[in-house]
């Protein structure tokens, strides 16, 4: 897959992220935002540079991202914190009997709706200096 592949299932997972969220389903909502940053995380990491093949795990890609976009400045470190917060919040939603709050759904699509734009401007950008 290229990275606009990615970016195109990330925005769609980002749209059903909010559409559950209205509907009530919080732990899905939270589900699919973390899978838009994901998506939209590689994206990144293959228009960057060309590799995105640390995300064969999720630990992976989030290290990957932390070290290849975030730690150089690239992106900026809030998003990085926000791919990380996200992903706890899904794991909580979709494997503890945890509860997850709706505020905390709230900020996770939200979050969502911020990183895939910025990582749409990111591949964006990169494509126009290659």
């Amino acid at each position: 897959m290229k990275a606009a592949d990615f970016l195109d299932k990330a925005a769609r997972a980002a749209a059903s992220a909010r559409l559950l969220l209205n509907a009530g389903d919080v732990d899905g909502a939270c589900n699919r935002a973390y899978y838009a940053m994901f998506d939209a995380a590689r994206a990144a990491l293959l228009a960057s540079a060309g590799d995105a093949s640390e995300a064969r795990t999720h630990s992976g890609l989030i290290a990957a991202f932390g070290l290849r976009l975030v730690k150089p400045g690239h992106v900026r470190v809030d998003l990085g914190k926000a791919l990380n917060r996200v992903f706890e919040i899904r794991q909580a939603a979709d494997y503890t009997e945890q509860a997850v709050s709706r505020e905390s759904a709230d900020w996770a699509v939200d979050q969502a709706d911020t990183f895939v734009t910025a990582m749409i401007q990111l591949v964006e950008s990169s494509r126009s200096r290659g």
